[in-house]
């Protein structure tokens, strides 16, 4: 059988469509970084990953334990799409016993990640022509959400000098008549910044009296090295109960990445419009996932405990070597596990003109691998995890050091 050929005008005409909301996002530029850092260790290069935006640590044994227990077990089936009752009760529980507040187990759905939490809101709160107003330098996932549900995002920025602070004030400046939610990361990523209590409490209420959502993703929150208060599940319920939403998740502090498992907990109208959303794409979270996600909300948290400090002591270390580099100035971050340097001394137009150019370059040429600035909304910036052995820590700078003053001498004209 012979098939025709068509002409150019008959082949673009059948070329695939795309939505244009499909067209409004790209792949998520860490990705990018933590595939070409792969590719490189696959072809036997011996790359110091600091790009990766995940613990290092192995997830703690007694969740691994709970994990195996329930395939043992056979709990291997469908549960119920907004997760078991064990699972949501747990949940609750974690922030009854930090935070002396009280969730109800009705009202909290258990997702696949804080990714998703935050995607099902995003979805079950907004329509075109809504605004968003959220902070920067952020994760880029939560304004790419924002388009994808057909929203716009308005950021407004923090700022290096005290600590990429959220400010109350800052926010709601930038509230207009079409805003719907105001979304903060505390701490954030990639800054580590923090939303005080007093700040999110002025947020909260100003918000809830013009019906506006109030998203918190806390999903570092057990990842404060200082000693400050941050009791914003409290604050948020008692300011705005009606409008607050609070999204948690088990992958940084219990060192779960791959489990995916997260929740949001908020008014029951929102819960029950996200279990109808989660219900049509992903439905429960893996069962087995749910039963290991108690295991580490019921058990032990000295666990937490250990890799809070270590990543204490990496994230001094790091700051104590990049010191010797003054040109590089970097703020000491509250919380997560990054550092986010400002690079922008080393830019030029002649040589290396982005801090995407100098991430590329670093990476090609010292084997090092980091996220740049322009994945945050921030030029200028790299994001470093120190969710890394300190020997490959201490190697990274190493590296890093070198590569500035390669760069100085000109070798890579």
């Amino acid at each position: 059988m012979t098939v025709p050929s068509l002409n150019a005008g008959e082949t673009a005409a059948l070329t695939p469509r795309f939505s244009t909301r499909s067209r409004r996002v790209g792949a998520s530029a860490t990705q990018r970084v933590a595939q070409e850092a792969d590719r490189m260790k696959r072809a036997g290069i011996d790359v110091v990953d600091l790009g990766a935006g995940e613990p290092d640590f192995p997830t703690p044994a007694h969740i691994k334990q709970a994990g195996v227990a329930a395939i043992e077990q056979n709990f291997t089936k469908y549960t119920p799409n907004a997760g078991i009752p064990e699972l949501k009760a747990a949940i609750c529980q974690r922030y009854s016993d930090a935070y002396d507040v009280r969730f109800d187990p009705a009202n909290t759905i258990v997702s696949a990640g804080g990714k998703q939490a935050l995607y099902n809101v995003a979805m079950a709160v907004l329509s075109p022509g809504d605004e968003v107003v959220t902070h920067a330098p952020g994760w880029p996932t939560i304004t790419d959400q924002v388009l994808l549900a057909d929203a716009t995002p308005v950021v407004v920025r923090t700022h290096p000098e005290d600590g990429f602070r959220v400010h109350a004030r800052t926010l709601l400046d930038a509230v207009t008549p079409r805003t719907t939610a105001i979304v903060i990361n505390s701490p954030g990523n990639p800054t580590g910044g923090l939303i005080d209590e007093t700040d999110l409490e002025i947020v909260a209420r100003e918000a809830a009296a013009k019906s506006i959502w109030v998203v918190i993703d806390l999903c570092y929150e057990q990842l404060i090295y200082d000693d400050v208060s941050h009791n914003l599940p409290r604050v948020l319920q008692d300011a705005a109960p009606n409008h607050g939403v609070v999204v948690g998740s088990l992958s940084k502090s219990y060192a779960m990445t791959g489990w995916r498992c997260g929740w949001a907990v908020g008014p029951a109208p929102l819960i029950a419009a996200c279990n109808s959303i989660q219900s049509h794409c992903t439905s429960n979270v893996s069962s087995i996932t749910q039963r290991a996600g108690v295991a580490a909300l019921n058990g032990s948290h000295g666990c937490v405990r250990e890799m809070r400090e270590e990543y204490r002591g990496r994230r001094d270390a790091v700051l104590e070597w990049l010191g010797a580099e003054p040109r590089v100035q970097c703020t000491c971050p509250a919380g997560a596990f990054y550092l986010f340097p400002d690079i922008s001394a080393f830019l030029s137009p002649d040589t290396i003109r982005t801090s995407a150019d100098f991430a590329t370059a670093l990476l090609a040429h010292g084997h090092v691998a980091v996220t740049p600035g322009e994945a945050f909304d921030a030029p200028g910036f790299l994001r470093m995890s120190y969710a890394a052995s300190r020997d490959r820590l201490r190697e990274g700078i190493d590296r890093l050091l070198a590569f500035v003053r390669r760069l100085e001498r000109g070798d890579f004209d």
